[in-house]
């Protein structure tokens, strides 16, 4: 099997060192706007570079794993995927929901297989916390409270294709208040401060975000983050029922301080970032992804299921430039 990957910036490099780990990933074919990237990758893994993005696709691969800006995203996949090449592509397939639901309807059109990047389902905490929930050991689940903290705040280039808070950060969270309850948010109220760094202000963007998802079961979902949080990268996930309560991301080295006589002591070592936290979550969904297609797995995160997430951040993002509760049906659906 012959695996290419386009986009070999730092989620790229990222996945092709996993793949270049597994025996079952065959050979790898880099391509990057930048060609020199995709060389020093392509040489520190064992991999071959191509000269340009065209020619992952004149030279034959077997699968495309899709890494590059979001810009390129629904392109590169609508290509693939008429090419009958299963994808793999991060989140999010589009910058905007109208250009996500017409790749969506092309994967349909043409029977293509996709998989999104939401690698927080392939992590240990998330995984026991669902099972917990699908199996009532919570009871009833009346109140979850979610956080996406990053350590500091993105480049002005960055920002100015991210998409937003919501659409670029709070979307995990999204997706995991699914997968984990497995009931649909039907309304939100969200809203959010730019009172950080000017670069939020002069992208039109927020540096923090606070957002109130009502489920289809009136369960109440609390969901808050930030560009901002100096301590460390710091995401967790709490749920209380009527039986018990647990949380996700609470260790040794979650970035928070008690300030209880007893309390336990602050992190020595908190997460950096995002890759060193979900590492593990993000070679398994690469594994997922290689049994998909050898044929020898589901998909975990196909397009419908990430749609589900991309409109909840898409109507809170809604909500908060207008100032008022949005209700799901509100939104474009496939």
């Amino acid at each position: 099997m012959r695996i290419g990957l386009i986009g070999t910036g730092r989620i790229g490099s990222f996945h092709a060192a996993a793949l270049a780990r597994q025996a079952d990933a065959g050979s790898l074919l880099l391509a990057d706007a930048d060609p020199a990237r995709a060389v020093r990758l392509a040489d520190r893994l064992g991999a071959t570079a191509a000269p340009t993005v065209e020619q992952i696709f004149t030279w034959g691969v077997d699968a495309l794993v899709v890494s590059c800006a979001t810009e390129g995203h629904a392109d590169l996949v609508v290509r693939a995927v008429r090419g009958g090449l299963p994808v793999f592509c991060e989140k999010p397939v589009a910058p905007d929901l109208d250009r996500t639901l017409a790749v969506l309807r092309e994967v349909a059109a043409v029977g293509g297989v996709l998989q999104l990047g939401f690698m927080r389902r392939f992590d240990a905490g998330y995984t026991t916390a669902r099972e917990l929930v699908r199996s009532g050991a919570l009871g009833r689940l009346h109140t979850v409270r979610t956080t996406t903290a990053d350590p500091s705040p993105p480049t002005a280039e960055y920002l100015r294709t991210s998409g937003g808070l919501y659409r670029d950060c709070l979307v995990h969270d999204f997706d995991m208040v699914r997968w984990v309850t497995g009931h649909e948010v039907s309304e939100v109220y969200a809203t959010g401060s730019d009172a950080g760094p000017a670069r939020f202000r002069e992208a039109g963007d927020i540096d923090t975000a606070t957002a109130v998802l009502t489920l289809d079961d009136g369960t109440l979902v609390s969901s808050t983050g930030t560009r901002c949080n100096g301590a460390g990268y710091d995401v967790r996930m709490e749920l209380a029922g009527e039986l018990d309560q647990v949380s996700t991301g609470l260790d040794d080295r979650t970035p928070i301080a008690s300030t209880e006589p007893q309390g336990p002591p602050p992190a020595t070592k908190p997460w950096p970032g995002f890759l060193e936290r979900f590492a593990p979550a993000y070679e398994a969904e690469l594994e997922a992804f290689v049994r998909l297609v050898r044929g020898e797995g589901p998909n975990p995160c196909d397009g419908v299921e990430a749609l589900a997430a991309f409109r909840v951040a898409e109507a809170c993002e809604l909500s908060r430039r207008e100032r008022r509760p949005v209700a799901m049906e509100e939104l474009p659906d496939l």
